[in-house]
């Protein structure tokens, strides 16, 4: 929640930011750490939702244009004869992304955050008076493209998948290590393009992704190749069977958050804005 790349300010968390009534000597990291107080515990009520619905909750999450929705159309092509799935959508502007789900059949929801590059979970929660859980298998949030600041929110959701393009190098995990660090699985996008990128090498974005300490599977993934559409599916049936076991022994799955990204984002804003003006 910086200043510099829009985002401290979302849609969800506009009115915490009213209620802060910030008084003299209040500085803005005070603020964020409220925000991010209100954001978990926000996140905890969503994850009550979904548990209580017996919902898997995905959190995809990427640089733009890695695929993702192109990902998920292949997995309700795949999947949507044995699982119930719906999708929550979040870009900038536009609806495009939740059309296109939408013509796969299955409920989608788009969220449009103006100039915030990530979701919260105050506004997953508000999608949930437009979207109904009942029935669902699994419910994947398509967060919006960014490598930093989705990894550092809670949204109420059990997992983060994380995905790579090949078209971006293989070492983007050691660039950006912070949502890659958070990653319980790794895809390895748009792999049918390797026999034309000689610069991209799987073992070495492996070891990179490795490197960070995090032993999260990575999975190499092309929407032309049913093998590794297969292999995906897989995960995911197992995920889902791991899911509804913890239920059975009334637990949970909270996903992993980078502090190093909150971190990054409060000392940015502290650093630009050392005291926060009260509101005109």
């Amino acid at each position: 929640m910086c200043n510099t790349c829009g985002c401290n300010v979302t849609p969800g968390n506009q009115p915490f930011i009213n209620a802060e009534k910030p008084q003299k000597g209040l500085t803005t990291i005070s603020v964020l750490q409220n925000l991010l107080t209100h954001n978990n515990n926000q996140a905890d009520h969503n994850r009550a939702h979904f548990d209580t619905e017996k919902v898997l909750v995905i959190n995809l999450m990427s640089a733009p244009g890695s695929g993702k929705t192109s990902l998920l159309e292949a997995t309700i092509k795949s999947l949507k004869a044995s699982l119930n799935i719906a999708v929550i959508e979040g870009d900038l502007e536009t609806e495009n992304d939740a059309l296109r789900i939408k013509a796969q059949g299955v409920p989608a929801y788009q969220i449009t955050t103006g100039t915030a590059c990530h979701l919260d979970a105050h506004l997953i929660h508000n999608v949930l008076h437009h979207i109904s859980l009942k029935g669902l298998d699994l419910l994947f949030i398509e967060n919006v493209g960014n490598l930093v600041c989705p990894a550092s929110f809670d949204l109420g959701h059990h997992l983060n998948v994380v995905l790579l393009s090949v078209t971006e190098g293989d070492d983007k995990p050691s660039k950006y290590p912070v949502m890659f660090k958070a990653a319980d699985l790794v895809l390895i996008t748009k792999s049918d393009l390797l026999p034309y990128l000689d610069d991209f090498s799987v073992d070495k974005a492996k070891e990179n992704i490795h490197n960070l300490a995090n032993k999260a599977p990575i999975l190499t993934f092309n929407t032309k190749n049913i093998a590794t559409i297969d292999t995906w599916g897989s995960w995911l049936m197992a995920e889902i069977k791991h899911h509804q076991a913890r239920l059975l022994n009334h637990q949970t799955l909270k996903p992993k958050i980078q502090t190093e990204g909150i971190t990054i984002h409060t000392q940015t804003s502290k650093k630009l804005h050392p005291v926060l003006k009260p509101k005109q």
